[in-house]
């Protein structure tokens, strides 16, 4: 009886901790976060579009196309294929997104195509897209939207945000496509 008295108090405990006491202090530092811990948020004349850390389907030719998602950019359930880039479904998968994306750029050759426009990430939900993958985009945008290559292309550029410290180049296909509809 005096072992179950203990494993009670320890289990009481622990729930308190962890049940209420941890979840309370999280949402307390949250408060000092930007939007109070509720996540980039970015908006259009007052209407939320989006959230700037997670990525968003864009499929229409007059939009900059981001990474695909093995999710499906569900962010509740992120997570990525779990296939070796050897399995031959996975492998098929990247060949249907290389033959799809061709189509719709005649100009670009296979080589031309950066991995990440045609790859998901681990997560399925990646924003973020290389500067040569929406470079390559450019015509095809500029075209479809009546607007000179010069001017989507120096728009790309605005947009590309350069690491801090090490790291990569990123361009955040929201903010580029938010940009893109401002444009005149």
């Amino acid at each position: 009886m005096k072992n179950i008295f203990s494993i009670l108090k320890f289990t009481f405990l622990v729930v308190i901790l962890f049940a209420i006491i941890y979840p309370l202090a999280i949402y307390g530092i949250a408060q000092f976060a930007p939007n109070n811990g509720k996540g980039e948020i970015i908006s259009v004349n007052g209407k939320v579009v989006g959230y700037q850390k997670i990525g968003q389907k864009f499929d229409k030719a007059n939009y900059f196309w981001g990474r695909p998602s093995a999710v499906d950019y569900n962010a509740a359930g992120s997570g990525g294929s779990n296939k070796g880039a050897s399995n031959p479904d996975y492998l098929a998968l990247v060949q249907k997104r290389i033959d799809t994306f061709l189509i719709v750029h005649p100009y670009l050759k296979k080589s031309d195509i950066p991995a990440d426009i045609v790859t998901a990430s681990a997560s399925g939900l990646d924003p973020n897209i290389s500067p040569q993958a929406a470079l390559i985009q450019v015509k095809r945008v500029a075209k479809i939207r009546n607007l000179s290559e010069d001017k989507v292309k120096e728009l790309v550029e605005t947009k590309i945000n350069k690491p801090v410290l090490m790291g990569t180049s990123t361009v955040n296909v929201l903010e580029l496509n938010v940009a893109l509809d401002e444009l005149k």
